[in-house]
């Protein structure tokens, strides 16, 4: 792995529902060639600091972006194909994609868009001032003060009760509860919390719930690389390794250890605080 330089910074408590910490990144040599961009319950924006950044989904040529907006998917995308080296990205909830981009998360769902589609001249304007400012505290405060403005501006509408309970819930068991229990619990019909589920957040709920469970495994492989897949399967509620491995290929686009072969923890996918250079 090329050196891979590291800022997080902890977001403001009005922010903290609404995005994880805000990370600033920066190779020192070539950035990775190709990096596989992972399904999770987040979505996702890239400012690049310097050239723009290649997306591909699987099957297409890539498109390069200067900024980002990317929503929840269930295949991975392929990250790289350019000289990219330095930018600031954060993860957002689905209820940040409301408060602070202004969308249900659904609209943005299996794709990628230039920030400025979403949030128009102020976004332009944000990546001029960082490719401006060499200071990484600075960076942070500058897009800190972006978000807390949009987040202060008329509130967006919420989405149904039903619907953020029915999400929490996947969320808090890892994707542990059945579509048919959710529905149940929610009190809808199983196609109706489907069909409402999905237009909110993009996803169906038994995808979502596949996506949790996928993100559970590589958080856990990112920290014990050595645990055996048997165990992790069985740990998670997977029928068998072989149904992890499946799933693993359908989501990630090949199998665990292929995976951890070819992959460190980039950025894009949320790499670990502890190896993060300075903390501001």
């Amino acid at each position: 792995m090329e050196d891979l330089e590291l800022h997080v910074h902890r977001a403001h408590p009005a922010l903290r529902p609404y995005l994880d910490d805000l990370i600033g990144y920066a190779y020192r040599g070539d950035p990775p060639a190709l990096h596989r961009g992972l399904p999770s319950r987040s979505l996702t924006v890239v400012i690049t600091l310097d050239e723009p950044l290649g997306i591909a989904w699987p099957g297409a040529p890539a498109q390069k972006f200067e900024t980002l907006a990317g929503g929840l998917h269930s295949t991975a995308v392929s990250i790289g194909q350019s000289p990219n080296q330095a930018g600031l990205q954060f993860a957002l909830t689905p209820a940040g994609s409301r408060a602070l981009l202004g969308l249900p998360p659904g609209e943005l769902a299996s794709m990628v868009v230039p920030l400025d589609d979403v949030l128009g001249r102020p976004a332009r304007q944000l990546a001029e001032q960082l490719r401006e400012t060499p200071d990484w505290a600075q960076r942070f405060a500058i897009v800190e003060q972006l978000l807390l403005e949009a987040w202060r501006d008329e509130p967006v509408p919420e989405p149904r009760a039903e619907l953020s309970w029915a999400w929490q819930r996947l969320a808090q068991t890892g994707g542990g509860v059945g579509v048919q229990d959710l529905a149940a619990e929610v009190g809808w019909g199983r196609r109706h919390l489907t069909e409402r589920f999905r237009q909110e957040y993009g996803l169906p709920p038994k995808v979502a719930a596949r996506v949790m469970r996928f993100e559970q495994a590589v958080r856990r492989l990112k920290r014990s690389p050595q645990t055996k897949l048997a165990d992790l399967a069985a740990d998670l509620g997977y029928a068998d390794q072989a149904h992890l491995s499946r799933e693993w290929n359908a989501l990630a686009g090949c199998s665990p250890r292929q995976w951890m072969t070819e992959e460190l923890p980039y950025v894009q996918d949320g790499p670990a605080l502890e190896q993060a250079e300075s903390q501001v």
